[in-house]
């Protein structure tokens, strides 16, 4: 089956992480399992330096889950790939760049990744619904290797909007979707493990975005700023990456009121693999993934579906490899093709073809036809 994605940072996994995601997730995890190794033993002539510096801070090397190839075995026709870089904000309890200067510069090198990948025919951004058509409509009549992955353009966090007029630029760069915060704040809003709401830049922000024509997601966002924004955005909406907090609670996951205020406005919430977010009391680094398996993920999507009283309203928003890998997926998921699993379970759960089809792919599918130009 054909599957849609809502939240992938393929960019960010590549240029941060330093990963060739040209190979296969097994050749990938034997190159970075051999500079482990190297780094280890002391021997370090051979690794370059940001692995020297970075292996300790990044428990998931070695363990990737993605890589294009990957992503072709598992079916993978269209994806919301982001660009995301977090600015230093003195009231937050994350770190970021210095400037939004900064940001900027390293989102749009996450862009040039991008457009390097449409120049080698792997990728093909679809930023308006013509587009998107025609692309689903060659993957549905062609099973070759030849089609490129079909992204729509994100952004996780506006911090690289350096001023909310720029959101106009973005938008000319192919710029579709945008989450206002990520961890921590933001110039424009408060975002996950912060209280408080959009700022007076995040109301221009909106304001700006609304010109455009934009998608907001609304994934990281504060309560507060969660509602403030509903109130002010008139426009389409979406949650790219979240999950239920009646299950797994935490304030990274939507309340059963803020899952029924996005079914209201017509938004689809992408549910996410992050094992955190589907085992209660996960501490990471600590917990193991033996504790939860892919069946975790249909129980969040059924509550959804229960709140929602239909299917309409819930997709894929893996987030996989979202700065982590196996140490931090469920235990019968080692590769992003394990994706294909969550079908076979919502049939068996008695979704029926219809509604398996909805959830893996038809929900996005829908909602960016009617919000994409």
């Amino acid at each position: 089956m054909l599957l849609f994605d809502s939240h992938l940072d393929i960019a960010w996994n590549a240029i941060d992480w330093d990963r060739d995601l040209d190979l296969s997730v097994s050749e990938l995890r034997e190159v970075e399992n051999a500079r482990l190794a190297q780094a280890e033993a002391g021997d370090t002539s051979e690794t370059p330096p940001i692995f020297r510096r970075s292996f300790a801070a990044l428990p998931g090397m070695g363990r990737s889950t993605l890589t294009l190839p990957e992503m072709r075995e598992a079916r993978l026709a269209v994806c919301c790939a982001t660009v995301l870089d977090r600015t230093a904000h003195p009231e937050s309890p994350v770190g970021g760049s210095a400037t939004h200067h900064l940001s900027y510069a390293k989102a749009m090198g996450q862009l040039a990744y991008y457009r390097l990948l449409e120049t080698t025919h792997k990728m093909r951004m679809l930023p308006e619904a013509a587009a998107l058509d025609a692309h689903w409509a060659a993957w549905q009549a062609d099973d070759s290797d030849a089609l490129p992955l079909g992204y729509i353009l994100s952004m996780e966090g506006a911090d690289p909007i350096a001023w909310p007029e720029q959101a106009h630029a973005w938008w000319d760069e192919g710029l579709r979707v945008v989450s206002l915060c990520h961890y921590g704040v933001s110039a424009y809003a408060h975002g996950t493990a912060t209280e408080g709401g959009v700022t007076e830049m995040g109301k221009a922000l909106l304001r700006e975005m609304a010109d455009c024509g934009m998608i907001l997601d609304l994934s990281h966002l504060a309560d507060e700023a969660f509602w403030q924004a509903l109130k002010l955005w008139k426009g389409p909406v979406l949650a790219s990456h979240n999950n239920c907090r009646r299950l797994v609670p935490g304030d990274r996951q939507y309340s059963d009121e803020q899952i029924r205020a996005i079914v209201e406005r017509g938004g689809v919430i992408g549910v996410a693999l992050d094992a955190w977010m589907l085992h209660p009391g996960w501490e990471r680094g600590v917990t193991q993934p033996e504790v939860v398996g892919i069946e975790a993920l249909a129980r969040q999507i059924d509550h959804i579906c229960v709140l929602a009283q239909g299917v309409e309203h819930v997709a894929i928003g893996s987030d996989l490899d979202g700065g982590y890998g196996t140490e931090q997926t469920p235990r019968d998921l080692d590769s992003y093709r394990d994706l294909q699993k969550v079908g076979d379970l919502l049939q068996e759960r008695g979704y029926g073809d219809e509604g398996v089809a909805a959830v893996m792919y038809g929900n996005w599918l829908r909602f960016f036809r009617e919000a994409l130009p």
